[in-house]
């Protein structure tokens, strides 16, 4: 990585301080202008952003980037755009009659410069959604894209240029060395997006400058079958949501938990969904390719780490061989794996799907819960006490019933994990407020009461003391 690139970076970060005294506090029509153009230029480009990520994949398909990326983002935006002008109002708050007369409130301040950091498995969703919150709470942002897509970076630096002065956003790409050092900017505040181990090191990395962060991490999120829930509309779900993107989504369900007498039932159900899905996957343009050989060798290591110890592995399509730069893998089952195992210890993040079987509710919990806490967690149930039991009894960053991993296309619903899957929310208005400084204001009227308990302390004070300090 050239010294150029990270001059770069800190005159940039200079530059963007500075536009930012000179203008603290952007005006409404100023956000909403920069919202409505960046979406306008984003349908523009979407033909052009959904070929970049194509080629960086090494194949995916049109319609799955429109619809888990390019539909996503104009979404956020329309929401966001919908709900700014209540957002930036002072909100009031209670003042005790003790201190009458006076107000209470919340102002919602910029708080300068922002830095994104974006993972490569959804480079275009997860670089703009928190960039539109960025720029929702009046902050300059610079991001940072991932190396492993170099197509898309190139697209939405673009997009970027023609929307913005670089005194507002900036778009860098980088290795190892410009991440760590993008981290050590003096950022007023900084996201990340990726895995537990890297959110790890950007948490230490942003430390150096108290820089506060919000990190949108990973894990091993469950999906639980309830033992009434229909196993074919199961299969369904997890085949659409383990197979989107081929299963290398942070929130894609991780391991299923499926009642011991279902689980026959359940791997011909999941045969069959994944190849109505994906007919001949590995010549199908519609089935995401892994982005990098070394993941895809990784994946595979983990099924022969499997094999060894005596597991059942079953891909729900034929092994074909693999063509050159053909980088694809079905959708494959590894039934009741040991917790030991590489496929159990940590995110998967490929289209491997561990099946456990349970016997009694109290039997998934602890399965779940011998793992650290997930980014989400899925449960099949239309029991009100079962659906209860799993909310209560678990923590995770996200809850979808009878559904799996669209709770992130809920503009309304905040998005963030807990423990080992992050810390902090994005999406709805705690979007806003994680870039926003929460400045509480008390304002006195003309009047001041209170001063009559000023020192010298006498009569008043006791008489104070007598009623209140009893």
């Amino acid at each position: 990585m050239s010294q150029h690139l990270f001059n770069e970076l800190y005159k940039t970060f200079e530059r963007q301080k500075n536009a930012f005294s000179s203008m603290p506090y952007p005006s409404y029509k100023k956000r909403i202008q920069d919202l409505k153009r960046l979406r306008e230029l984003v349908l523009q480009y979407q033909g052009a952003l959904a070929k970049a990520v194509s080629e960086d994949f090494g194949g995916r398909c049109v319609e799955e980037t429109l619809l888990s990326e390019i539909f996503q983002v104009i979404q956020t935006i329309d929401y966001v755009c919908k709900h700014l002008r209540g957002w930036m109002k002072k909100q009031k708050r209670h003042t005790s009659i003790l201190f009458q007369p006076a107000k209470s409130f919340v102002y919602y301040q910029p708080l300068g410069v922002v830095g994104i950091i974006s993972p490569w498995n959804y480079p275009v969703l997860l670089t703009l959604s928190p960039l539109v919150y960025a720029l929702a709470s009046g902050n300059n942002v610079c991001l940072k894209i991932s190396e492993y897509t170099p197509k898309t970076f190139q697209v939405i630096k673009e997009i970027c240029k023609r929307c913005f002065e670089v005194s507002q956003v900036a778009v860098f790409i980088g290795d190892t060395l410009f991440s760590k050092a993008f981290c050590e900017v003096n950022f007023d505040h900084l996201l990340f997006t990726g895995s537990t181990q890297t959110g790890k090191k950007v948490y230490q990395a942003a430390s150096q400058n108290l820089t506060p962060v919000t990190l949108e991490l990973g894990g091993k999120s469950p999906l639980i079958i309830d033992r009434d829930y229909p196993v074919k509309k199961a299969a369904k779900t997890i085949c659409f949501s383990k197979g989107m993107n081929a299963g290398q989504t942070c929130i894609a369900p991780d391991y299923v938990l499926v009642p011991e007498d279902k689980l026959d039932e359940l791997i011909s159900a999941l045969q069959a969904g994944f190849n109505k899905m994906y007919p001949d996957y590995l010549n199908n343009p519609q089935y995401t390719s892994i982005l990098q050989v070394s993941h895809f060798q990784r994946l595979n290591d983990q099924l022969s780490q499997a094999k060894t110890s005596g597991c059942k592995v079953i891909p729900l399509a034929k092994i074909e061989k693999q063509t050159d730069g053909n980088k694809k893998m079905p959708l494959t089952l590894v039934i009741n794996p040991d917790i030991s195992l590489d496929v159990m210890q940590g995110e998967i993040f490929g289209p491997i799907l561990p099946i456990l079987t349970y016997h009694e509710y109290h039997d998934a919990l602890s399965t779940i819960n011998k793992n650290t806490n997930p980014l989400a967690l899925y449960l099949l149930s239309h029991n009100k006490a079962t659906q209860a039991f799993f909310l209560e009894n678990t923590q995770s960053g996200g809850v979808c019933i009878n559904d799996a991993i669209v709770h992130i296309a809920q503009h309304a619903l905040p998005f963030g994990g807990v423990g080992d899957s992050g810390m902090g929310r994005y999406h709805a208005k705690e979007g806003f407020i994680t870039f926003s400084n929460i400045k509480s204001i008390f304002q006195r009227k003309k009047w001041n009461p209170a001063a009559l308990l000023y020192p010298p302390y006498g009569k008043l004070f006791k008489g104070f003391k007598r009623l209140f300090i009893r």
